[in-house]
């Protein structure tokens, strides 16, 4: 039982650090049609932010992270996908790779491809002990923000004006243009509270990776789009539930399988979404795609 409780945390924590990614990569998704693979640079800029800010005071540099994290997502729809709104969805990706690739070797270029040490939260690298069971008090914060960020989202798109003009975007963006609702506003809307999320995430992987590196964002990137595709396109219950089974699975295996093949572990992850793409090519909670021309 201290086992299963153990193995229960460990996939909530994994689970929800991946629940702040896929959320920024589905709300976009739902807006505009856009998988931004350019979201897991905007974790790698929140990482450096925390690199390169060293004030003794962790709320100052978490803010700091944050709203930086906040301003690149919104210049990048901006500067970028604004100027491609309404092509086709292939060129909606590009773009993505593009930005990615940009910033990415921004980043090399002006900080270098090593690995930076980072310290934030490192109070809570200890564990809380319960009987049998040993919680590191850092899966603990995470499992708790994610939650207030689940709930204030959920709050925010349903009980706020612009939240509902959200919502309705993501149903169909051009009868909502037909009934006022300003696309402009709604899609920076949408990349703020993106940049949010991924600030949080990066704020929450680096304090358990310790580092930062101009390629950090590409396993946050790959779990979002992982999660967000088998909990269904467009559906942003979706993406958090395909979060949580990312995470549910990843642990499981890393835990069940034998120590000469906990190698392949990614592999079976991997097959484990094949068969659910399978069984439900839609996704698990898969939305039938609207008319989102914008």
């Amino acid at each position: 039982m201290a086992d299963l409780v153990q193995l229960v945390l460990d996939a909530l924590s994994l689970g929800s650090v991946y629940a702040l990614f896929a959320l920024g990569v589905g709300l976009l998704f739902g807006v505009m049609s856009l998988i931004n693979f350019a979201h897991g640079e905007l974790v790698m800029a929140g990482g450096y932010v925390l690199v390169f800010i060293t004030v003794p005071n962790t709320a100052i540099r978490i803010g700091a992270a944050v709203f930086i994290v906040v301003l690149l997502a919104l210049a990048t729809e901006r500067v970028a996908f604004r100027r491609v709104r309404g092509a086709a969805i292939e060129t909606l990706l590009v773009t993505s790779f593009a930005v990615s690739f940009f910033l990415q070797s921004l980043a090399v270029v002006t900080v270098g491809a090593l690995p930076r040490s980072v310290g934030i939260l490192e109070g809570l690298r200890g564990r809380i002990v319960i009987g049998d069971i040993a919680v590191r008090r850092l899966d603990l914060v995470s499992i708790g923000v994610t939650a207030v960020l689940l709930l204030s989202l959920v709050m925010f798109l349903s009980r706020t004006v612009f939240g509902l003009q959200m919502r309705a975007a993501a149903e169909d963006f051009f009868v909502a243009r037909i009934l006022g609702i300003n696309a402009n506003r709604v899609i920076a809307g949408a990349f703020a509270i993106s940049g949010v999320l991924a600030g949080v995430g990066a704020i929450l992987f680096s304090a358990q990776t310790g580092l930062v590196h101009p390629a950090i964002g590409l396993t946050p990137v790959l779990a979002a789009f992982i999660a967000v595709i088998i909990g269904g396109l467009g559906s942003l219950p979706g993406s958090v539930l395909g979060a949580y089974l990312l995470g549910a699975t990843s642990v499981a295996l890393q835990a069940g399988l034998p120590l000469g093949l906990r190698s392949f572990r990614d592999a079976l992850v991997f097959l484990v979404v094949v068969i659910i793409l399978v069984a439900k090519p839609d996704g698990i909670m898969g939305a039938r795609l609207q008319n989102r021309t914008v």
